[in-house]
């Protein structure tokens, strides 16, 4: 990709049309969207735009993250405009004019044809993340009563315009799907074969106002090309298409991991490195400060716990490790249960049998930590010379730190398997909720755990 890039940049730089049309013509439209992307100036933007014709952009465009599509439009008279909607895919039509202001969206469906314009308006009546507003109305669909000829003879326009052929729905009277066929079956079938005897069975349908995700789970799942999406009549609507489906796990992955991690905010469609660094700010900082304050929680417990740390303070060699632990445990905890949850695999009426996992593997873990950590602390701390107070044995001293370490690492894998749960079940994100409140939770928890433990073993 990068050798054809440099080549488009070296074309554009030199405003060499033909050259640059003719690299085009060779590469793909997402590593031209990418150039586009990259580019600063104006001068430089307008001159891909007038060297690739309207079509030739459609797909350029589909690909571009959508705060720059509107102004990618605008760069064409209104005739281009049209004829740029209109060798857009219908999904990639909606998906586009989703992302206009309201203003630039009326004037751009009013170029549209008449059956493009209902069309279009009736998709951009389901949300933007639903089945509806990701599926394409480009497939092929065919009734009951066709013969293999006659189904050819319907297929054979709709070989550059539809999106999958891959997958041809058969119709009922009600335009419910009822069966499928693939196109290898027309080509290798009789042409008198009536498609009703070699079709399969749509086993998989989803409503037009499903989540996206639950569509791209199905695709994945069920190993889908095409996922036919109903309304609530079960006519055919359209199909997501497995391009679609892998579209939307990777915005959704994206979205989860960001969440995961404090980022809030809608996802930016650009680049890392071509989205603005206040956009970056905005939807970093608000977490930290949040976490911040929270943490002052921390320092609190020091301060109530400060008369155990001056009698025995070689307890402060080792807090950090029995609260980073803790951290480190939930959040693997945290991380396998939300993953669960995304597959489809767990829901909230299983949170008993998830915590008496988790409660079994924690004190497993535990058990595991605690007790290297007291070889540990009696074979190897002895060579340092640490100054105990007086009477306190380092066997003592090993036994209570071992203990608090066990204890955070059971409390802390409980925390992080069942918050999640919790916050799907008063209908919160739980990618949202885990990382940020976990850390937070399990420093404070960690800290009293650890103190506490000390006391009470050590006699403080």
């Amino acid at each position: 990709m990068s050798e054809i890039k440099d080549e488009l940049l070296e074309a554009l730089k030199a405003r060499d049309g033909s050259a640059f049309l003719k690299l085009a013509e060779d590469a793909h439209y997402a590593d031209l969207a990418s150039l586009y992307q990259d580019l600063e100036e104006d001068e430089e933007r307008n001159f891909i735009v007038g060297t690739l014709s309207p079509e030739s952009f459609s797909d350029v465009l589909a690909e571009l993250p959508d705060t720059l599509r509107e102004e990618a439009l605008e760069r064409y008279q209104p005739s281009q405009q049209r004829e740029l909607l209109s060798a857009l895919s219908d999904d990639d039509r909606v998906d586009i004019l989703q992302d206009l202001s309201d203003s630039t969206q009326k004037e751009m469906l009013d170029l549209l044809s008449a059956d493009e314009e209902e069309l279009t308006r009736t998709l951009l009546n389901y949300g933007e993340h639903t089945a509806a507003g990701r599926m394409t109305t480009n497939i092929g669909r065919l009734p009951l009563e066709t013969t293999v000829k006659e189904a050819l003879n319907t297929l054979r326009p709709l070989q550059d315009s539809a999106e999958t052929l891959s997958r041809i729905f058969i119709l009922d009277e009600q335009q419910r799907p009822i069966g499928f066929i693939r196109l290898r079956d027309l080509a290798f079938a009789s042409w008198s074969t009536p498609v009703r005897d070699i079709m399969f069975p749509v086993q998989q349908t989803i409503l037009a106002t499903a989540d996206q995700e639950e569509a791209a789970t199905m695709v994945r799942k069920y190993d889908l090309l095409a996922l036919p999406v109903i309304d609530e009549s079960s006519r055919l609507l359209g199909a997501i298409t497995y391009d679609d489906a892998m579209e939307i796990l990777e915005e959704e992955s994206t979205e989860d991991i960001e969440k995961l991690v404090g980022i809030a905010g809608e996802q930016s469609e650009q680049t890392y490195l071509n989205t603005h660094l206040f956009i970056h700010l905005r939807r970093r900082v608000g977490w930290l400060l949040v976490l911040g304050f929270l943490a002052i929680a921390s320092g609190y417990v020091m301060m109530r716990f400060e008369e155990v740390l001056n009698s025995a303070f070689l307890l402060a060699l080792f807090l950090p490790m029995v609260v980073a632990t803790g951290g480190n445990t939930g959040g693997q905890a945290s991380t396998m249960v939300i993953r669960a949850m995304a597959l489809g695999e767990i829901e909230t009426s299983d949170s008993l049998r998830v915590a008496w996992k988790e409660l079994r593997l924690g004190v497993l873990q535990g058990l595991l930590l605690a007790i290297t950590l007291a070889v540990i602390t009696l074979l190897v701390l002895p060579a340092f010379r640490p100054q105990l107070p007086e009477g306190l044995a380092l066997s003592s001293f090993s036994l209570a730190v071992s203990i608090a370490l066990c204890v955070q690492v059971v409390t802390s894998t409980l925390i992080g398997a069942l918050l999640p749960i919790f916050a799907r079940a008063i209908k919160l994100d739980p990618a949202v909720i885990a990382a940020p409140a976990i850390t937070t939770i399990v420093d404070v928890t960690g800290m009293v755990i650890y103190f506490t433990t000390a006391r009470h073993v050590l006699g403080l």
